[in-house]
């Protein structure tokens, strides 16, 4: 232990990201009570909120019914209001999915009857002119127009955030990491580097660690999470003008990424990417990060071999469009015929924590699972950005009604 003076608290939220400071936010909007989150990192949304592509998410590809389609469609429309309530940037620019080939254009039909489903309105199907009168410089047989889908900076509202959780009486630790828990009587013990928090309720946010932090809290989380990076490219000022908003493919409905894509960021400038590789370490932005222990925890995993028994012809071609330009330009050239790989310069990367169960499956929806006195958050992929609020209140009645947090 450290020698610091042990800290008390009701609740713990382990995680300083998006989905970690919006349930923190939730749970101090309900009930003034004694709550850290805790951060391992100097900064918050160091990890997957910081490091994605800044879409809010209209609710277009989600499963009716799903975990991802209701909170994304509650979720967005909170975000949103909160935005303008704190004068955060966010604009509702639309976007449009476009089919390539005839082949794919079927698969726009269930797009839309997804969408509407799911309460999105005034989307509308699109021939190759109409595509060119949104989107001047994107080609295809046909497409969608999604008004609702709009853009922000998460870092910002992941700060806002924890504004309000500060506000409401909690605490934020920084650069806290938690080592181990251990239980005692009613409550647990988090032994972190800025000593040791007591708390008697635990929300585990831990996003790319969450399945460890899960089994560091004596619950076998079922799954594993295992590491994809997605590696950006950012198109040059002078080419930024060939992307007016959102230009996105029609997705693969048997693979949970949506393939690259084309978005203007908020404020300025104008991304392409992401694709979709294995790292070999959880925080891997690089394509040389390893880490010995993340590697072995995810070749370990029975899953894992059998989830690269079913998409390794897939995970091949992103690895080539990983190392070879060439092929990530004519990827990108499907959608927009006038990309050049001149236009482009590299970008940033994020890493997706993706959870994947015993059987080879990759997790779609969110998976939260429910323990004495804790809630582990394990599968939050995306729209887990754009629904944070939503998720935070369902979180926090979770917590509510497993404890009494009121």
């Amino acid at each position: 232990m450290s020698g610091l003076p042990e800290r008390m608290f009701d609740v713990a939220v382990v995680g300083g990201g998006i989905v970690g400071t919006a349930t923190a936010m939730a749970i101090l909007k309900r009930r003034r009570l004694s709550l850290a989150v805790i951060e391992k990192e100097p900064r918050l949304a160091a990890h997957q909120t910081g490091n994605n592509s800044g879409v809010i998410h209209s609710g277009l590809y989600y499963k009716p019914g799903s975990l991802k389609a209701r909170n994304c469609t509650t979720g967005r429309e909170a975000l949103l209001r909160f935005c303008e309530e704190h004068g955060i940037p966010a604009e509702r620019c639309g976007k449009v999915v476009v089919a390539t080939s005839a082949a794919q254009a079927p698969a726009l039909e269930e797009l839309q009857r997804r969408g509407e489903a799911n309460g999105l309105t005034g989307i509308r199907r699109l021939g190759p002119q109409e595509i060119r009168e949104i989107e001047p410089n994107a080609a295809g047989v046909a497409g969608l127009f999604v008004p609702q889908t709009g853009i922000v900076d998460y870092v910002r509202v992941t700060e806002a955030y924890a504004d309000e959780v500060r506000r409401s009486g909690g605490e934020v630790m920084l650069s806290a990491p938690v080592r181990r828990i251990v239980r005692d009587g009613p409550g647990m013990v988090l032994e972190t580097g800025r000593g040791a928090v007591r708390c008697r309720f635990l929300i585990n946010c831990a996003g790319l660690h969450s399945d460890r932090m899960a089994r560091l809290a004596g619950v076998d989380p079922g799954v594993r999470i295992v590491p994809f990076r997605g590696e950006y490219y950012e198109l040059i000022e002078q080419r930024q003008h060939l992307v007016k908003n959102l230009i996105y493919p029609v997705p693969n409905p048997e693979f949970p990424f949506l393939g690259v894509h084309f978005t203007r960021k908020i404020g300025s400038g104008a991304e392409a990417g992401p694709n979709a590789v294995l790292a070999f370490k959880r925080e891997g932005y690089s394509r040389w990060s390893f880490s010995a222990r993340d590697t072995l925890s995810t070749f370990a995993f029975p899953g894992f071999w059998r989830m690269a028994g079913s998409y390794w012809r897939m995970g091949l071609a992103e690895c080539w469009r990983s190392f070879n330009k060439r092929a990530f330009v004519r990827a990108l050239q499907a959608l927009l015929p006038e990309i050049a790989a001149d236009d482009l310069k590299v970008g940033g990367a994020g890493v997706r924590a993706q959870a994947l169960d015993r059987s080879g499956k990759l997790l779609d929806d969110f998976r939260i699972v429910e323990a004495e006195r804790q809630v582990h958050v394990l599968n939050a992929p995306s729209p887990a950005a754009t629904a944070s609020i939503s998720i935070g209140e369902a979180i926090a009645g979770l917590a509510r009604s497993n404890f009494d947090l009121g």
